[in-house]
């Protein structure tokens, strides 16, 4: 009996040095061993994750909220390839020639994997939409705070980089025509966002 009470005691401790290891804090002084309890926590914390992603997806946005980029080594998707949730009435659009202060001419965007973040890509045909009389514009610039503008400014921004996109000059500099719109109820533009680029 007393070998048998020996390897219950045995197996005791073992079992609580082995949980002792793995939920205590990282010992550098024990270098050998505490690279085998990181090694022993990490894949429980890696594995963590995962269940979480279900639950973060349905996000409002009835898209996925995992990209449909090009799988990597690792399973998960390259890049930044779907943008956040916007409010009701604002989308990304990209303004095309014959936008004026009164008419915005602007194509569609659908997203697209970027390194640094997602990418709009304008598609189908030119639509229009009418500027609202009390419309307001924001320039977006990564070398300073945004700016407001007037409507007349912010057409003139427009036009300047639809003509020469890689215009590069004075804080605002063009933004590779990525810009956010919001539309009211009746189709009217009421703002229009540029987003920046670094």
């Amino acid at each position: 009996m007393s070998v048998s009470r020996r390897l219950l005691a045995t197996a005791l401790v073992a079992t609580a040095a082995f949980g002792l290891a793995a939920c205590g804090p990282d010992d550098s002084s024990d270098q050998g061993a505490g690279g085998g309890s990181t090694a022993a926590t990490a894949a429980p914390t890696g594995a963590a994750p995962a269940p979480a992603s279900p639950t973060a997806a349905p996000g409002g946005t009835g898209k996925p909220a995992a990209p449909t980029g090009t799988p990597g080594a690792s399973g998960e998707p390259e890049g930044f390839c779907t943008h956040g949730p916007l409010p009701v009435g604002q989308k990304w659009i990209y303004p095309a020639k014959g936008t004026t202060t009164t008419t915005l001419v602007y194509k569609e965007t659908k997203d697209a994997c970027g390194v640094n973040d997602v990418v709009f890509e304008p598609v189908g045909a030119d639509k229009t939409a009418a500027f609202a009389p009390t419309a307001k514009g924001h320039l977006s610039s990564v070398l300073t705070a945004p700016k407001d503008v007037n409507l007349a400014d912010l057409v003139k921004h427009v036009n300047e980089c639809i003509a020469n996109p890689d215009n590069q000059k004075g804080s605002y500099p063009c933004s590779g025509g990525d810009y956010k719109v919001a539309i009211d109820a009746s189709g009217k533009v009421t703002e229009l966002w540029e987003r920046a680029h670094s």
